[in-house]
């Protein structure tokens, strides 16, 4: 017996690394990701919080751990002979693992050098090694190690981060009762998180300040108030939702400063106020409409008119999924694309007030409907924007030239894959929503390009800078005479078309809606002379929804939001005027402009008129104007 069992230690010794090599890894670095403001979004890396010292720690908190989960642990030599004994005779009997028996030095040895994995090998080289922890290193020395790297759930590992994580503060600062829920944790970070499960948490740390009562940590007045004071866990920013811009910060890092080796801060544009309104005004809309409009995923992004990025929601709940819809979802835009189409007719030289026919046509065989299938005859450019017309956005892509079409969207910032053919009028390539939200921050700025950005800084806790932002963009993209016209067509898309629900009242806003085919995608993206925000709902499955629509859930969304965000500031205006020849009657038509229903139905139309109307040459793409495409991204 004896024989075997110093064969099977000998054999798992031989798996290991030569001793000579053994030797404590180095604390990965942290990297410390804040708003705007110096609030703490949320920390990052394998550690994700401050190494602290047990003397930086209050008392009971070393000792709530040490009473739970290894009340010898002052006395032994790495392995607890009693409780080792008692699991190999429970796994003996069971034929595998089912009994830890573990110290805290033995947790350690597994957490520094080793895998999960859960075999009588594994548990050997586990024991071996806490043994040379335990000659290496004296008791406090392993127990503040323990401390500052064991997992304790939410992404959370040691201490300092888990306090951060729910209870919003240092480890210094915690309570005894928050000491005991935190040791709570070390038996089964989900099952006992005061987030996931408070109930569950409160039980569990109860009996931690019983063990540490009965152990003589703490006196019998002070169990019976830890016993009764109330654990309030916190929530992560925002309902959890600054984890879709820590993802988005942490995927970008490496391109500003490479491999860490020390800690740093990485300081955002974001606005956790802004964060947390983004949140509730789409989570809001999802629970008052998202079955009835069978949608069960939306995307959110606001920022300022230079594309600094003040609120991103990446999805509905991040915990469930952390797929970054903002961001890295590329769905067709529908009607939102045609603002893209507009342009490149002004700057081909038609006005607001050219006047096209809205009725069925025919371009190489394709034949595009409007949404309500419903044709209004003549009618201007603002009015056809306005409303969303799908046959007249696709004449104008079709006299300018899809390649045109494209061109502009790529100008604007639109960097995904962009077919050029007949049907990208109606936003028939998918595209995400930061790009598309970036793009539209060129109308509210005056025709400034911008780069989407969140990373104003990077810095070393000890200040030193890595990394600041600096520059404006990449400079003019729209002549300021060509964003006067498009920012009075998209107000009136507002005013009086598809985006009704989104108006703010005492503020000019201007924004688009789109609808993707079969209802699969809702988008409305708005902005006014202080903030741009784009919306998005639909299926991570791209199932078809409920008649969801551009002008419903993600106008009442983005309204939701603006109305909260901008409450009390002064309304900016857009930039520039254009004064159509008759603001009530533009283009000289005999009838009021018509009117629209919340999910596009014509509520009137306008009947036929008498003068000079101007048609296009053919319903046949126009030749492709010649010249260089600039590039928004190029270096």
């Amino acid at each position: 017996m004896v024989a075997g069992i110093a064969g099977l230690v000998g054999y798992s010794w031989s798996k290991l690394p030569p001793s000579a090599e053994w030797a404590l890894p180095d604390r990965p670095a942290n990297v410390r990701i804040v708003s705007a403001d110096g609030r703490l979004i949320t920390n990052r890396a394998d550690t994700v919080g401050q190494t602290l010292s047990l003397e930086e720690m209050p008392a009971y908190l070393p000792e709530a751990v040490i009473a739970i989960e290894d009340r010898r642990f002052r006395y032994h030599f790495g392995i607890d002979p009693i409780g080792l004994v008692r699991a190999f005779a429970e796994n003996f009997s069971a034929g595998r693992i089912v009994q830890g028996g573990s110290t805290l030095t033995q947790q350690l040895a597994k957490n520094l050098f080793l895998t999960p994995e859960r075999s009588f090998e594994r548990k050997i080289q586990e024991v071996i090694l806490a043994v040379w922890l335990e000659a290496s290193l004296s008791k406090d020395e392993i127990l503040e190690l323990y401390l500052n790297r064991v997992y304790l759930g939410a992404g959370a590992y040691g201490v300092d981060a888990a306090a951060r994580r729910y209870f919003g503060k240092s480890a210094r600062d915690v309570s005894l009762a928050e000491a005991a829920t935190l040791a709570a944790l070390l038996k089964a970070p989900s099952r006992y998180s005061p987030i996931a499960n408070p109930k569950g948490a409160e039980e569990r740390a109860q009996l931690v300040i019983a063990a540490m009562h009965e152990q003589g940590y703490i006196t019998d007045r002070e169990a019976s108030l830890a016993m009764s004071q109330e654990i309030r866990a916190v929530r992560d920013v925002a309902g959890g939702s600054g984890r879709y811009v820590a993802d988005w910060v942490m995927d970008q890092l490496p391109s500003y400063v490479g491999a860490l080796d020390t800690d740093v801060v990485v300081e955002t544009s974001i606005d956790l106020r802004m964060q947390s309104l983004a949140a509730s005004a789409l989570n809001k809309t999802l629970a008052e409409d998202g079955e009835a409009r069978g949608v069960s995923q939306g995307a959110f992004i606001a920022m300022d008119p230079s594309g600094a990025v003040k609120a991103l929601i990446g999805g509905r709940d991040y915990a469930k999924s952390q797929f970054n819809r903002a961001i890295n979802a590329h769905r067709q835009p529908g009607s939102s694309f045609k603002p893209f189409v507009y342009l490149a007719a002004l700057e081909a030289g038609m006005v607001p007030e050219t006047v096209r026919i809205d009725e069925p046509v025919s371009i190489n065989g394709w034949k595009p409907e409007n949404y309500t299938r419903k044709y209004l005859g003549p009618v201007t450019l603002m009015s056809a924007l306005s409303h969303s017309l799908n046959t007249v956005s696709a004449q104008l892509a079709a006299e300018v030239g899809p390649r045109r079409v494209a061109e502009v969207a790529r100008r604007l910032g639109v960097v995904s894959p962009l077919l050029a053919t007949p049907s990208i009028a109606l936003g028939t390539s998918e595209v995400t929503l930061l790009e598309m939200t970036g793009a539209f921050a060129a109308f509210a700025n005056g025709g400034e390009g911008v780069i989407p950005h969140v990373i104003d800084r990077i810095r070393t806790s000890g200040g030193e800078v890595l990394y600041e932002r600096q520059g404006s963009g990449p400079g003019r993209m729209i002549d300021p005479y060509y964003v006067a016209m498009m920012n009075a067509m998209l107000q009136d898309v507002v005013v009086r078309g598809t985006g009704k629900r989104a108006a703010l009242p005492g503020w000019q806003v201007a924004g688009k809606t789109g609808t993707s085919q079969d209802f699969r995608d809702a988008w409305f993206i708005g902005y006014t002379g202080a903030l741009v925000a784009g919306v998005w709902f639909g299926n991570d499955d791209s199932k078809p929804t409920k008649k969801a629509s551009g002008g419903n859930v993600p106008a009442i969304t983005w309204q939701r939001f603006m109305s909260a965000a901008l409450d009390g500031k002064q309304p900016v205006p857009l930039p520039g005027t254009y004064h159509f020849r008759d603001p009530n009657n533009p283009g000289g038509l005999t009838a009021p402009i018509v009117t629209i229903g919340d999910d596009g139905e014509v509520l009137t139309v306008v009947p036929e008129t008498t003068g000079s109307i101007v048609r296009p040459a053919s319903a046949r793409p126009a030749e492709p104007r010649k010249g260089f495409f600039r590039r928004l991204f190029g270096d």
